[in-house]
């Protein structure tokens, strides 16, 4: 099971459009930043998904701290599967983005984790 914690101003609604994917062997849970860190670290968790107004700040501050370069924001973009494929394939396991995009990334991560997991 790939475990997706969700984190940020929009977390409860990132979780909810995971799960509504319906997609086998992921699935997403409410979290906090400090929890996610703490549960990616010891491999408790797989991946995090952090939103907030921006996509480049607060969705990602304790991870970048505890995770480091495995940490990613696009910021107020959209990526496509392949990009987000090419990151995960890179390393990263944590991935930040704008509210305001949450309907449109949140699919394509999602998907492209499933991908990378399967």
């Amino acid at each position: 099971m790939t475990k997706i914690l969700t984190g940020g101003v929009g977390k409860t609604e990132v979780a909810r459009a995971v799960n509504a994917l319906d997609l086998d062997d992921v699935e997403a849970t409410v979290s906090s930043d400090m929890d996610a860190a703490m549960k990616l670290r010891a491999g408790q968790a797989d991946y995090y998904l952090g939103t907030c107004h921006t996509g480049a700040g607060a969705s990602l501050g304790v991870l970048v701290g505890v995770m480091g370069k495995a940490a990613h924001t696009f910021g107020r973009s959209v990526p496509t599967e392949e990009e987000v494929a090419a990151l995960l394939a890179d390393g990263k396991k944590v991935f930040g983005f704008a509210m305001d995009q949450m309907d449109t990334v949140t699919p394509v991560v999602t998907r492209a984790i499933a991908a990378h997991s399967g």
